[in-house]
């Protein structure tokens, strides 16, 4: 079988080999939720920064740019970090710049892997059958918050772990430690991540739909992969 192993923060990638294995990078709440609604809705390629500046300059080569900090929208974007704002589809084949507090570091702290796909529970089935058709080890990147630990991330990663259970074996004993918490709390999402520190930073800017979009399984049949500097969808 092949490994599956969890980093629960950025700060922590260096102590994790990355050659030859595929690196799903995960931020629920919410910055890689916000990726796959954006790609599922019509955005055609995402370009991610880690830094402000560089991420607002994009707007003079026609990018729609998405900009957040403390998980609110960032002063001269258009956009913040919510998955729902692209329901609308009213931005259909645009190209999109974004930068987050935590999920674009993880993303920029990756590049050493053999592809980087973006993991969140809306697609989650679908990112499950590309792994276990790649036949590859697989390193789940939790952002984490500031570079701390973080549940929202960390439950996602022990889901992903039990999906994968008939083609990967845990590696380490994060990942048993997550896929039993999965196993135990799975059922009820919403309620057990309301504890989560974020989950109640998020609560407190009146944004419950973006919560409940982040956490509702199989939206999409579509993964997004990183394709040199553009993360883009690929239909499964």
């Amino acid at each position: 079988m092949r490994k599956v192993e969890i980093c629960f923060s950025p700060e922590l990638i260096h102590l994790h080999s990355l050659e030859g294995k595929i690196v799903v990078v995960v931020d629920i709440f919410r910055a890689t939720s916000t990726m796959i609604s954006a790609l599922a809705n019509g955005i055609s390629e995402i370009r991610t920064f880690a830094d402000l500046e560089e991420c607002r300059s994009m707007k003079e080569q026609g990018y729609l740019i998405a900009g957040e900090r403390n998980g609110l929208t960032a002063p001269g974007f258009e956009m913040g970090n919510s998955p729902v704002a692209y329901l609308n589809g009213k931005h259909q084949g645009r190209k999109l710049a974004m930068t987050t507090t935590n999920g674009t570091l993880a993303i920029s702290k990756s590049v050493e892997a053999d592809e980087i796909l973006i993991g969140a529970f809306p697609n989650l089935s679908a990112t499950v059958q590309y792994l276990q058709s790649k036949g590859k080890d697989v390193l789940i990147h939790c952002a984490g918050w500031k570079g701390m630990f973080n549940l929202e991330d960390s439950l996602y990663a022990g889901a992903l772990v039990k999906s994968l259970e008939s083609s990967h074996e845990p590696s380490e004993d994060g990942s048993l430690a997550m896929k039993s918490l999965f196993e135990k709390e799975g059922h009820d999402l919403k309620g057990f991540l309301s504890q989560a520190s974020h989950a109640k930073r998020l609560q407190n800017h009146n944004i419950d739909s973006d919560i409940d979009f982040c956490l509702t399984l199989d939206l999409f049949s579509l993964i997004g992969k990183m394709e040199g500097e553009n993360l883009v969808a690929q239909e499964i």
